[in-house]
């Protein structure tokens, strides 16, 4: 197991992640950041307190649960459904931000595409994550990467963050 990304190298790919975000979209005025639990809320939440420090206003920030649309349901072991808030603003017409800590084969991303026709109908959908590790299996890429890290297939990436593991990493486990 190998450290990709340390604490500090995670807060200053946030930072650059919020620059960009607001630099494409000029400004926050009508931009909501939806993250998908668990790993990606927290990192929309981070998002969102960059965003709101930068701009000097608060940023719309809500998590999209996608459990259901996910086509290996039947393949993994349950798994509690977690909440979807959506910030009172709604989405309507918005450039909404999905934002997960890795995108692998596209397929998470696919199943919050589908969880956001629930939702409603923002006017762009664009992609930030942490970590784009390669593989992907459908045409998904992301708008706003925090770090590159190509990986082999028998390899994984797990993504540590301190409101839930206690600390902030990125790891790479298994066989070269």
């Amino acid at each position: 197991m190998s450290v990709a990304l340390s604490a500090q190298d995670i807060s200053r790919a946030l930072m650059r992640i919020s620059h960009e975000i607001l630099e494409r979209n000029h400004g926050s005025s009508n931009i909501v950041l939806l993250g998908i639990p668990t790993r990606g809320a927290h990192i929309a939440q981070r998002i969102a307190k960059n965003i709101s420090e930068i701009e000097g206003r608060e940023a719309n920030v809500g998590t999209l649960d996608i459990t259901m649309y996910r086509d290996d349901l039947r393949l993994r072991p349950p798994r509690s459904i977690m909440p979807t808030s959506i910030p009172a603003s709604g989405i309507e017409g918005k450039d909404l931000i999905l934002v997960d800590d890795v995108l692998f084969s596209g397929r998470t991303i696919r199943a919050a595409l589908d969880a956001l026709g629930e939702v409603g109908r923002p006017r762009t959908v664009q992609l930030a994550v942490l970590v784009d590790r390669g593989h992907r299996q459908l045409p998904i890429r992301a708008d706003f990467v925090g770090k590159n890290i190509p990986t082999s297939q028998n390899q994984s990436v797990k993504v540590l963050v301190s409101e839930v593991d206690g600390i902030d990493e990125v790891l790479i486990e298994g066989g070269e």
